[in-house]
């Protein structure tokens, strides 16, 4: 007889956990996390090996709706707990949900660092351009001259872009996606989910009671096609109903430029083919002015590189194979005195 277990396959019934999942009627955060569970089998770690790690905000319920362990921690500092997690635990898949105020505002400092570090984690960030649990503030993404509670005659500050933040930060993945586009979501999921390193994924999410529609412009029905390109590797940047619209070097400015197929003498060999290995025109895909052009979303940029975790505990093999540890001697040793 034999006696070989089979593991069961997980499903997502086996992330949902037993909390009440509370957000407003209509808020982006459902489909968020109805897709995340959805995703999470398919890596095939068991629930008891993932660890969700978040701040304070709406997203940072999440936790709480992982039938995973979890951390709800302080404002700006859910990066801080990530890397202890994974430096005292390199088997842990560990992930990150932060939002635009969360994870920009207080804790900027905090994801830079994470991010350039390449600390293997992966980072969702929902971006909503509000500030929604402390009703209607605006936030580091809240766009120029927007009427919010706390700038009534409009927002002094120029925004940051989260995707070009990551960009700069070095980060190894950065991604976008919309709440609402539920395949493609799942895809850039996957993505983050199986690079070695930061994974920086920004999510578009509606803030139904203080922002509603923000995204509207590019992710309406009526609209996507028009607004809005998904990126893919090794293939052209088209969009467009018609895909008859795509991106190509200016060679005037050196910058992006929409063309028009069989405008001008335009084909599709004209076009620009992605390479996510390229971080100059990442970072252009994620600066792009709307809406004189669309919003890229799908995996911007993708490289590998050593991650921190590796490279740290690998200083600490290398020391403990040449040396052999003496306590006493150390504490005596470089600048000491006896008093």
């Amino acid at each position: 007889m034999s006696n070989i277990v089979e593991t069961p396959k997980l499903t997502k019934k086996d992330f949902e956990s037993d909390q009440d999942v509370r957000w407003c009627p209509g808020c982006g955060d459902y489909s968020i996390l109805a897709n995340v569970q959805r995703m999470m089998p398919e890596l095939g770690i068991a629930p008891e090996n993932v660890v969700w790690v978040s701040g304070i905000g709406c997203s940072s319920r999440f936790p709480y709706y992982m039938n995973t362990y979890g951390f709800h921690t302080i404002h700006g500092r859910a990066p801080a707990f990530a890397m202890g997690i994974r430096m005292a635990n390199p088997d842990l898949s560990v992930w990150l949900v932060t939002g635009d105020g969360d994870g920009l505002s207080i804790g900027g400092n905090h994801l830079m660092h994470a991010v350039r570090r390449n600390l293997d984690i992966k980072v969702l960030l929902f971006n909503n351009r509000i500030y929604g649990l402390t009703k209607g503030q605006y936030s580091p993404t809240s766009e120029l001259g927007k009427a919010t509670k706390s700038t009534p005659t409009g927002v002094p500050d120029h925004p940051v872009d989260p995707a070009s933040f990551a960009i700069g930060c070095s980060g190894s993945f950065v991604a976008r996606c919309v709440d609402t586009d539920a395949k493609h979501m799942n895809e850039v999921l996957l993505r983050a989910a199986k690079h070695v390193g930061t994974a920086f994924v920004e999510i578009y999410q509606n803030c139904v009671v203080f922002n509603d529609a923000a995204f509207d412009a590019f992710t309406a029905k009526d609209k996507r096609d028009e607004h809005q390109l998904k990126v893919e590797h090794g293939k052209p940047l088209l969009f467009g109903a018609q895909k008859n619209k795509g991106l190509r070097i200016d060679p005037r400015t050196l910058g992006l430029e929409v063309a028009t197929l069989g405008e001008n003498g335009v084909t599709e060999k004209d076009i620009l083919i992605h390479d996510e290995m390229n971080s100059t025109i990442a970072m252009m895909l994620a600066r792009m002015p709307f809406p004189a052009f669309p919003v890229a979303v799908g995996v911007l940029y993708a490289t590998s590189r050593p991650t921190y975790a590796r490279t740290v505990h690998a200083q600490i093999e290398a020391e403990k194979a040449k040396t052999k540890p003496d306590l006493q001697k150390l504490l005596s040793s470089g600048n000491t005195w006896t008093v």
